[in-house]
Order: C-alpha cells, then sequence, then structure tokens
C-alpha cells in the first residue's frame, strides 16, 4: 500500500515516526482532493511500522485492530505529512495519535490507531491468523 501511494518515511526519533504523502492522482477522489481513505492508509502506515521499531520482531507481530479518522481540511496539490506519537504502549496493545498536516503545516486529518500485538506464529504451516 506505500508504496502504490507513493508514501515515503522521512524521520524517526526517540517516540515518533514520520511520513509523507503526495496528493496527486494515486491519492484523491473524484474532486481532486485528498481522499480520506489515503488519509487513513497513511495513518495507519506509520503508526503500524511505528509498533513494528518498538516490538520483539523475533517473538511478536503487530496488526491493526481499530482506526479513527477526522478529515478537517481538504488539500489538493504538494504533500501531506504524518507524525506518529505513542498514547499507549502495553504488551498487548498500542494505541497511537497520528497528525497530518499538509505542506504549510495547517492540520489536514487525526487519527488513532489501535495496534494488537500478537504472539509471531509459523503462518507457512497453514496458520491464517
Amino acid at each position: 500500500m506505500a508504496a502504490c501511494l507513493g508514501m515515503e518515511f522521512t524521520e524517526i526519533g526517540p517516540d515518533y515516526l514520520r511520513a509523507m504523502m503526495p496528493v496527486d492522482h494515486r491519492t484523491v477522489q473524484p474532486y481532486r482532493l485528498l481522499h480520506g481513505g489515503a488519509s487513513a492508509a497513511l495513518a495507519e502506515t506509520v503508526g503500524s511500522v511505528a509498533s513494528a521499531l518498538v516490538i520483539d520482531s523475533q517473538k511478536q507481530i503487530c496488526v491493526g485492530l481499530e482506526i479513527n479518522a477526522n478529515h478537517v481540511r481538504g488539500v489538493r496539490e504538494g504533500y501531506v505529512h504524518a507524525i506518529a506519537k505513542p498514547l499507549h504502549l502495553g504488551s498487548t496493545t498500542h494505541v497511537w495519535d497520528i497528525r497530518i498536516t499538509d505542506d504549510h503545516h495547517k492540520l489536514v486529518c487525526v487519527s488513532r490507531l489501535t495496534v494488537a500485538v500478537l504472539p509471531k506464529r509459523d503462518l507457512a504451516a497453514g496458520d491464517a491468523g
């Protein structure tokens, strides 16, 4: 999804992860405004990757459990920039606050992502989840 929509990770810090996504033919709806689903995809991607960076990847996986998004401003061009910061980093769930802004630092979308942290299983053995 990230590659299809042109997402790029731009910065990692001690308590955040940043990414950006173009507002172009891949990410707009018919009115040439940023598609809400593209914003949600950006939010889930940056939050999920942030979770993957803090788990023990030898023993655990993380998957999206719930996401919500409030779209507060339309964007027609340029890039949108997401920053994910943890609200909760528990042993079985993570909750992320994701803010998406435009190139002028104006708020575009506020999202909250809950991620389930699960034990790693051998999916090749036919375990579907």
